[in-house]
């Protein structure tokens, strides 16, 4: 394996499936099946998922909703999605624990840094939830902040796009991949990875970020094989 440790960002949306919204019982279980593939050869996984398939606080603040109340809302999904995605790996076998950035003791440990390594180091998968625990920052920063604290050796962020293009693919059939990029030239081509905060600290920290499809099986296995798909950001 190329990687030992990783830190996987999903994002809320990515657990609707093809629903309108909420989560999809079959979406979870594909992916703690590929996060047991994984486990199964050593890698030590922590995954920090969004929340914006139940509430995301920007929408929220949008429509007259206080911004710091909207946030904590989206917090407390993340947490929902953590519990969600805890059992789906715990019926899979896998051994898994939620920490929490917010004190939720009674469905969550809190977050303890020395407890998450050492989690990991058991070969359990550690699911962070709450965001930083503050408002005004993104789940791309708690991302990008826990796999800085926890020693990570990658940020793999799963998409349902396969890595980075110069204009949308979605919306403009001649769009350009690149394999890889560097930070610099991301910034400078104004391309969207992550939110600034998060990217930046990424950046000052020389920790590399992968965006893949994660919705097309078997990738994640490629990924931490270091097989060149999706798209590498690095130095």
């Amino acid at each position: 394996m190329k990687y030992k440790r990783i830190l996987l960002k999903l994002s809320g949306e990515a657990l609707m499936g093809t629903r309108q919204y909420g989560i999809d019982p079959d979406r979870l279980s594909e992916y703690a099946q590929d996060i047991k593939q994984i486990t199964n050869l050593g890698v030590e996984v922590a995954i920090v998922i969004g929340g914006g398939n139940i509430f995301r606080g920007v929408a929220g603040a949008s429509k007259g909703m206080d911004r710091v109340q909207g946030d904590h809302m989206g917090m407390l999904a993340t947490v929902i999605n953590g519990l969600a995605l805890q059992s789906a790996l715990e019926n899979a076998n896998v051994p898994t624990r939620l920490q929490s950035a917010i004190k939720i003791n009674e469905v969550a440990e809190p977050f303890i840094r020395r407890k998450a390594m050492r989690h990991l180091e058991k070969g359990r998968v550690v699911i962070f939830g709450g965001g930083t625990g503050n408002p005004y920052f993104t789940t791309d920063s708690a991302a990008v902040l826990r796999a800085i604290e926890i020693e990570a050796d990658v940020i793999l962020k799963g998409t349902r796009v396969d890595g980075i293009y110069n204009v949308d693919p979605e919306k403009d059939s001649a769009a350009i991949k690149f394999d890889n990029i560097s930070f610099d030239d991301v910034l400078r081509k104004g391309l969207k990875v992550m939110d600034t905060t998060a990217f930046t600290l990424s950046q000052e920290n020389k920790l590399p970020i992968i965006v893949f499809d994660m919705n097309k099986k078997g990738n994640l296995l490629k990924v931490v094989s270091g097989e060149n798909i999706g798209t590498t950001v690095n130095l």
